[in-house]
C-alpha cells in the first residue's frame, strides 16, 4: 500500500470512531471541551504540546471496550476558551478538577506537558485521582534540556513567523530526529512552510491544524520553565502512577522518568522498545496505540 492510501485508509479510520462532545466551566469562567467514548470506569486523557483531543483518539478508541474516556482538548484548542494573560499550571489543575468533578472519572493519563498536568493534578487532588499513567513528562532535571531558545522562540511568534517558531521549537525541545541537527535552518524552516500550506489545504471543518497550534506552544514552554527542577515536590504523590517512554526518545526525557522513578514513593515503569516521544499518538503520527493500550489496560483494570 503506497504511504498516500495508507494515510487515506488511517484518516478513514479515525472518521469511524464515534463519540459524544461535552464541555465544563473551569473556576475562572473558561469553557473547557472533551470527546467522550466508551462504557466503563472513567478516564481522563491529557495530550501534550501541539496536540488537541484528536491526537488521541485511537489509542482511546483501544481502551473504549473496557473504560469511558474524556479526552480533554486543554486551552486554545477546538471549543475550549483562550489562555489568559495571568496563565500557570493551576490553571491546567483547575480545568482538570472541573473536568473530574463533572465525569466522576479517577484516573488520568497524559503525556509531554500533558503528563505534567496530570502530575500536578494528582498532587493536588489526592482525594480525587486514584491512578496516574504518564508518557515522558519534560521535566528538566538539573540541566538535563537548556531552556536558552524561548527568547528567540518568542520573538518569533510574536512577529507572526510561524514556520521559524516551529523550527526553533522543535530543535531547542530536541524532538526532531537526529538528522534535523544537520540540516542548516533555512531548509528546515522551508519544509516547515511547506508542511503547514499542505495540512491547510487538507484540513476538514473540524482539523486543528499545526498554524492554529503553534501559538499554545507558548503555554507549553512556559509550562516546563515553571516546573524546572520540580521533581521532589511529588514525593507525597499518594496516587499510583505507571511510567511510560519510548527507547528513542531524547535523552532528557529518559532522565526525568529515572528521577520520578527513583522519587515517586506508588511507581511502577514500562520502557517501548523501538518508540519515540509520539509513542502513544495516532498510526499517522508515528504511535503504536495497540501496544500502549495493552499497558493501560492492565494499569488501569488491576483493582491493586
Amino acid at each position: 500500500m503506497s504511504k498516500k492510501a495508507r494515510a487515506a485508509e488511517l484518516s478513514k479510520q479515525n472518521s469511524s470512531i464515534k463519540f459524544t462532545t461535552g464541555s465544563v466551566i473551569s473556576s475562572d469562567g473558561t469553557r473547557i471541551g472533551y470527546r467522550q467514548l466508551g462504557q466503563g470506569p472513567g478516564i481522563v486523557f491529557v495530550h501534550g504540546a501541539m496536540e488537541s483531543a484528536h491526537s488521541h483518539i485511537q489509542l482511546a478508541n483501544e481502551l473504549a471496550d473496557a473504560f469511558t474516556v474524556f479526552l480533554l482538548d486543554r486551552r486554545g484548542r477546538g471549543p475550549s476558551g483562550s489562555y489568559s494573560n495571568d496563565y500557570s499550571i493551576r490553571k491546567d489543575v483547575e480545568d482538570m478538577e472541573a473536568l473530574l468533578y463533572e465525569t466522576g472519572a479517577r484516573k488520568i493519563f497524559g503525556v509531554s506537558s500533558g503528563a505534567i498536568i496530570c502530575l500536578q493534578t494528582a498532587l493536588k487532588l489526592p482525594s480525587i485521582v486514584q491512578k496516574v499513567a504518564i508518557y515522558e513528562p519534560p521535566l528538566p532535571v538539573k540541566g538535563s534540556i537548556s531552556m536558552d531558545f524561548l527568547p528567540r522562540f518568542r520573538q518569533e511568534l510574536a512577529r507572526g513567523d510561524i514556520a521559524s517558531a516551529l523550527v526553533t521549537g522543535m530543535k531547542g525541545a530536541q524532538m526532531g530526529p537526529p538528522i534535523f541537527n544537520a540540516m542548516p535552518r533555512w531548509f528546515l524552516k522551508l519544509i516547515t512552510k511547506l508542511m503547514l500550506a499542505s495540512e491547510d489545504k487538507k484540513a476538514m471543518e473540524n482539523d486543528v491544524t499545526f498554524r492554529m497550534l503553534a501559538p499554545t506552544l507558548y503555554y507549553d514552554f512556559q509550562m516546563v520553565e515553571e516546573m524546572s527542577n520540580s521533581i521532589e515536590s511529588f514525593n507525597e504523590l499518594a496516587a499510583d502512577v505507571l511510567l511510560l517512554g519510548g527507547s528513542k526518545s531524547p535523552t532528557y526525557l529518559k532522565i526525568a522518568l529515572d528521577a520520578l522513578e527513583k522519587n515517586l514513593p506508588r511507581s511502577q515503569r514500562i520502557v517501548f522498545s523501538g518508540l519515540g516521544h509520539g509513542g502513544s499518538g495516532n498510526v499517522n503520527q508515528g504511535g503504536k496505540p495497540v501496544l500502549v493500550a495493552q499497558e493501560l489496560k492492565r494499569f488501569f483494570g488491576d483493582r491493586n
